[in-house]
């Protein structure tokens, strides 16, 4: 049995008193503080500013200014936010971010644009354990194009390395698509090195940024990404669908093209006439009339965060990380779990995984009779994601030693294993 005097409660306080960021957490909607919320790597807690902004938005902008919001601020809006996420989380500079669309829709993009970019080569290369709509998207492509797409392997607790890859890559290989971290492990990977070794094979790399961004300081233009998407519903509190962002290299934009050429993307919009001449900007991927509320709440999500500084952030992200693994360790291991998520904090997100054979019914059974929300991930994973906004080191103490009961005292047996939820 582990031994419950090792990182008594009061360690988790003393921590707690001494977080730099520990008054961020009020600026976020929190109705219920008994609950423990370790999921905001799916889905981020509301921005408190973000309550206001959507008033403004639709009582102001829309409800009485009408139409002329769209010259006085809708107009640029994907510009300017995507701007903005580029300067205080992406690493990049102005012209090379826009706010639209999901994720799969802007991956469809930008896929299509490196594709066509490199047409006499056949190969795409992605991970075997990718995000799904990563390589469903990958997957439509290569069918619709006659491609071939190879998938990877990688060690999940390293996620894609430049060594790994290196023998992959051939003359063949025009995109190689990759996450940024593993959504299962949270394995943080190098885009420097990964860049490195599919530009000297001759291709192109788009990265997928969605359990990094807002959490991990990026830096798209020093590390010569080629592209990259990413969601802003996670650690960017942007909301429940909220639209997405993409990242074009301004050093490709004149020489690439996406397939949807809509009118947001023309250079002359409102001249009506024949023929497409897109923006010569990130803003060629833009499509049609941008989702004005949504686009808003990510302005305000964002800039919640931004007043943080992603270096603290990253700071706090790491710290709560390695006290989870601290208690992991002394609490988990000694009853059958396994540390599912690379132990290096250098080469690891803001979420950990642990893994038990038991992990469905453990989950379930810390929502549904200990008020603390983590995910699961098959086959085993229980996933824990500590948005340093709002996770508390005392939730991180609570919801360890909840799991550590549901074990002991095999409490998941009260739980149906047939599943059916979603989280």
């Amino acid at each position: 049995m582990p031994d419950s005097t090792v990182h008594p409660r009061n360690d988790a306080e003393n921590r707690d008193a001494t977080d730099p960021l520990a008054s961020l957490r009020t600026q976020f909607v929190i109705p219920d503080e008994k609950l423990i919320y370790l999921d905001g790597n799916s889905l981020g807690r509301l921005p408190k500013a973000s309550l206001d902004r959507v008033q403004e938005v639709v009582a102001g902008e829309w409800g009485d200014r009408l139409i002329r919001s769209w010259n006085e601020r809708w107009q640029t809006l994907p510009q300017t936010v995507g701007d903005y996420l580029g300067q205080h989380f992406l690493g990049a500079a102005a012209g090379q971010v826009v706010v639209s669309d999901s994720t799969s829709v802007n991956l469809y993009k930008l896929a299509c644009a490196a594709l066509d970019a490199r047409p006499d080569r056949t190969v795409i290369v992605s991970d075997l354990n990718n995000f799904p709509t990563d390589r469903y998207v990958l997957e439509g492509l290569a069918a619709a194009r006659g491609l071939e797409l190879k998938l990877v392997e990688f060690d999940e607790l390293l996620g894609p390395t430049a060594d790994q890859l290196r023998p992959v890559l051939d003359d063949r290989t025009a995109l190689v698509s990759l996450s940024q971290v593993d959504y299962r492990s949270s394995a943080l990977a190098d885009l420097a090195s990964v860049n490195q070794v599919v530009h000297d094979a001759g291709a192109l790399a788009l990265w997928d940024l969605c359990h990094s961004a807002g959490s991990v300081p990026i830096e798209l233009d020093a590390t010569g990404t080629d592209f990259a998407v990413g969601c802003t519903y996670k650690y960017l509190n942007g909301g429940p669908g909220s639209p997405a962002f993409l990242y074009a290299n301004a050093s490709l934009i004149d020489s690439v093209r996406q397939p949807i050429w809509g009118w947001y993307g023309q250079r002359d919009q409102f001249a009506m006439g024949q023929g497409y001449d897109p923006v010569a900007s990130a803003t060629r991927f833009l499509v049609g009339t941008p989702q004005v509320v949504g686009v808003s709440l990510v302005d305000s999500g964002a800039w919640v965060l931004a007043e943080a500084g992603i270096k603290p952030l990253r700071d706090k992200g790491v710290a709560l990380t390695e006290f989870a693994i601290e208690l992991f360790d002394a609490w988990l291991a000694p009853i059958g779990f396994s540390l599912g998520s690379p132990r290096d904090a250098a080469v690891r997100g803001s979420h950990i995984s642990v893994r038990h054979p038991e992990a469905y019914r453990i989950c379930r059974a810390l929502i549904e009779q200990h008020d603390v929300i983590p995910d699961f991930r098959e086959p085993d994973r229980v996933r824990l994601g500590m948005a340093p906004s709002t996770t508390r080191f005392v939730d991180v103490w609570d919801a360890f030693d909840a799991m550590r009961r549901i074990v002991e005292t095999k409490e998941y047996e009260q739980i149906d294993p047939t599943r059916t939820e979603v989280t």
